[in-house]
């Protein structure tokens, strides 16, 4: 094939008209910044609105049009950089709905602060459509670059309250060593690169180990590769730090506490949700050949984050860095239905579900931690929530259900969200692994039933004549979606085929 019939053959693979998702996204984000400067500042109080229009308008598109059977949809796209396929569109969903309850959080937050606003809501548009184009990604540099997208907006957004010492602590852990991991990460795709070298097709046309089918095939064929394998394990390495997962979890403590509470949010949900989406595109499509090396390797790390996220958070007493310490008990029983997919296909459903109840849980209790919070919002110790159901009721009811779902206990959806990763573990006789998982699920219920009885009643430190937890009280917006949240994880735990079923269509 002749260069210019190449040329020709990239640029029929070019349909923008299916990235209109993450287009509005990004576009809105740079009309944010233009109405910023053109609107007068009274109004500028209305430009949160048309971040929500964006993300509201991308969402009802992706819905409508969730089995598109389009032409794009079959084949890669922008020469082989993206590939449409059904965890891409559920994917896409579910980052909207997450930065959706992020904006929620950022109208109860920041008006409580000096920061600018608009451009905090500018980068939240940006990182949701790196987030979507990250995991439609069939080649390591459209990869890369979403990451790195994604990654230097969350270093913004960590540092954002920069007038809060504790805030810029953690921005600065969180550069260091997320630069170090990205770091780790380009250093195993060149490797990757390396193995593979330049590879001609029988059309002449030349590709190179960047990309997935390639870099596949060629595992398959060499799966005893050395330089294929170092890569390998540098490029999870790098993918288990946006995780937190065990070895790789010593910032999410310290992170997660002086980040602003949405920002603690947006990690929490969609940067995890974003590296186990890769995870799953990586472990059962392009690593797939190395299958017999990476069911030990997750193994290890599933068990060994399990046990220390939840041996950690026992006498933790602040909540962020409790929620930081649980989401990382959470990657390892994702890690074990990342491990199950590799044998049992439909272990990728079972996480993806795993994924949603832990957005609608973890949204419901930031979102009681955001109305809570005072001035210096990275300070939130447990015994501030002493006698919140005598003052504050309806927040303390939705901290219940949120942190018992978090916790799996029946018949709220987090216990079916573990219940289908511990079926998918057993159906791929992963029984140590189950182990593991069971004896995080008891260590868990200390901690997490701890925070619901210092909400309802006082806690051993605190005398009884103590006042109320104090906050601000949520307004009719704030009633509803926190509703929302509680009845969707209520109705999940008792009926979940209309969701497992739509996402194994």
């Amino acid at each position: 094939m002749s260069p210019l019939e190449q040329l020709q053959a990239t640029a029929e693979s070019n349909y923008w008209w299916a990235l209109t998702p993450e287009i509005t996204v990004a576009g809105m984000a740079l009309m944010l910044l233009v109405l910023e400067i053109t609107l007068p500042k009274k109004e500028h109080r209305f430009i949160p609105l048309f971040a929500v229009m964006a993300l509201v308008g991308a969402l009802v598109g992706v819905a409508l049009n969730f089995k598109s059977n389009e032409v794009w949809s079959q084949q890669p796209l922008f020469a082989g950089l993206l590939q449409m396929n059904l965890q891409g569109q559920i994917a896409r969903i579910f980052f909207l709905c997450s930065s959706l309850l992020v904006v929620f959080l950022g109208s109860v937050c920041l008006p409580r602060s000096k920061m600018p606003r608009v451009e905090f809501y500018h980068i939240v548009l940006v990182i949701t459509a790196a987030c979507m184009l990250l995991v439609q990604s069939n080649h390591f540099v459209m990869f890369f670059v979403a990451l790195e997208t994604l990654t230097i907006g969350l270093y913004i957004l960590v540092s954002y309250f920069r007038n809060n010492p504790l805030t810029l602590e953690a921005g600065l852990k969180y550069l260091v060593l997320g630069s170090l991991s990205s770091g780790i990460m380009l250093f195993g795709i060149v490797l990757l690169y390396g193995a593979v070298g330049r590879v001609v097709d029988a059309q002449g046309v030349v590709h190179t180990g960047f990309e997935f089918p390639v870099l596949a095939n060629f595992l398959q064929h060499n799966p005893t590769n050395f330089l294929a394998i170092i890569g390998t394990l540098l490029v999870l390495s790098g993918v288990a730090f946006k995780i937190g997962a065990f070895p790789f979890q010593v910032w999410v403590p310290d992170v997660y506490q002086g980040a602003p509470t949405p920002v603690t949010a947006f990690l929490a949900v969609s940067s995890k949700a974003a590296g186990f989406a890769v995870l799953l595109t990586l472990v059962d499509t392009v690593f797939f050949p190395l299958k017999s090396l990476l069911i030990p390797v997750l193994s290890a790390m599933a068990a060994a984050t399990i046990l220390y996220g939840n041996l950690s958070a026992l006498k933790q007493r602040d909540a962020k860095r409790l929620m930081g310490l649980s989401g990382v008990s959470h990657a390892g029983f994702l890690l074990i239905g990342v491990t199950a997919s590799l044998t049992v296909p439909w272990a990728s459903t079972a996480v993806w579900f795993y994924l949603f109840t832990y957005m609608l849980a973890s949204m419901a209790v930031f979102s009681v931690m955001a109305h809570l919070s005072g001035e210096n919002d990275a300070v939130q110790d447990l015994d501030s929530y002493d006698q919140l159901a005598k003052g504050k009721p309806f927040l303390a009811a939705i901290l219940a259900i949120g942190v018992g779902s978090l916790a799996g206990i029946p018949p709220l959806a987090g216990f079916m969200g573990k219940l289908l990763i511990f079926l998918a573990a057993f159906e791929a006789k992963l029984f140590g692994l189950l182990a593991f998982a069971v004896i995080g699920v008891v260590i868990s219920i200390y901690y997490y039933f701890g925070w619901i009885k210092a909400a309802y009643f006082s806690s051993e430190s605190t005398s009884a004549s103590q006042p109320a937890a104090t906050g601000t009280a949520p307004n009719f917006l704030g009633v509803a979606v926190m509703t929302f949240l509680a009845l969707a994880t209520l109705v999940l735990g008792f009926c979940q085929t209309p969701l497992t079923s739509w996402m194994m269509k």
